[in-house]
């Protein structure tokens, strides 16, 4: 049985990328931290890996992948937001919203598009 163990996202610059998830997820690096690639895993232990690779791509303004963030409830999730953002995420003028969404989307600083979720929604 397989089973997923690190997610790799392409960045522009990997330092920059290091700089914000690690704030964002409460990881750490596991190695060195290079120019062309970073493995990122949760200091409490156990959980998935993020990868950040060098990459020359375009951000895709509408993703086929991205990463799912949940907080606790509604007032996480607006805390969490802020936090994101106070970080260097912005907000996405996102076009594709429901009428009532559950989650809100926000690009790290290289444009990748992620999602905080209200899990209570």
């Amino acid at each position: 049985m397989l089973e997923i163990k690190t997610v790799v996202m392409g960045v522009e610059d990997v330092r920059r990328a290091v700089e914000f998830w690690t704030r964002a997820l409460g990881y750490v690096p596991r190695g060195e931290v290079g120019d062309e690639w970073a493995e990122l895993v949760p200091a409490a232990g156990s959980g998935i890996a993020l990868a950040l690779d060098r990459s020359a791509v375009p951000v895709q303004e509408h993703p086929r992948v991205h990463l799912d963030l949940y907080a606790r409830d509604t007032a996480d999730q607006a805390a969490e937001v802020e936090r994101l953002l106070a970080l260097g995420a912005e907000r996405v003028d996102w076009d594709l919203y429901p009428e009532d969404p559950d989650f809100v989307v926000l690009a790290d600083p290289d444009g990748n598009r992620f999602c905080v979720i209200d899990p209570t929604h």
